[in-house]
């Protein structure tokens, strides 16, 4: 009896450990060569402000991506009183605001005023008129999902 009990024992151990010490038999695969990382910063006496294509009243410093192609983050700088036109984008857009008071309007024309610290996500399908109030300029840190553009958007005639 207690011969089968050990060969029991003797053969679970084989059968167990077999994989383990098939894999400690592999050779070892090759790790991918790490990838430095690095800090990005900008202190703001270095940020390189240039004018928005979309309107030359705004200035804009791109921090990272290329908001001419693809996704990007990129502070905007709004005058005083500034206001565009009713309009879309053709990526979602989020905003926080870092200063200033900038006012998003909706197609309904409903407002809200965000001071600083605040938020708001402009999905790229939505309408929208995007103001600074008169009292300051705006400064807002944008991350946008792809390109940077202000598609005019036409109110619908009210339906009869």
């Amino acid at each position: 009896m207690k011969a089968r009990a050990w060969m029991l024992i003797v053969s679970l151990v084989v059968v167990l450990g077999a994989p383990a010490i098939a894999e400690e038999a592999k050779p070892a695969k090759a790790k991918p060569a790490a990838v430095a990382a690095s800090l990005t910063t900008i202190p703001a006496a270095d940020m390189k402000w240039e004018t928005d294509p979309a309107d030359p009243a705004v200035k804009v410093a791109v921090v990272w991506g290329d908001m001419n192609k693809g996704a990007h983050g990129a502070f905007h700088k709004f005058p005083a009183g500034w206001t565009s036109p009713l309009h879309t984008h053709s990526a979602d857009v989020k905003l926080v605001v870092i200063s200033g008071t900038l006012i998003q309007g909706t197609e309904d024309g409903k407002e809200t005023k965000l001071g600083p610290g605040s938020y708001v996500q402009q999905p790229h399908t939505v309408k929208h008129v995007t103001k600074c109030d008169v009292g300051a300029e705006c400064v807002v840190l944008g991350i946008a999902s792809g390109k940077f553009d202000m598609i005019p958007a036409t109110t619908s005639a009210p339906k009869a």
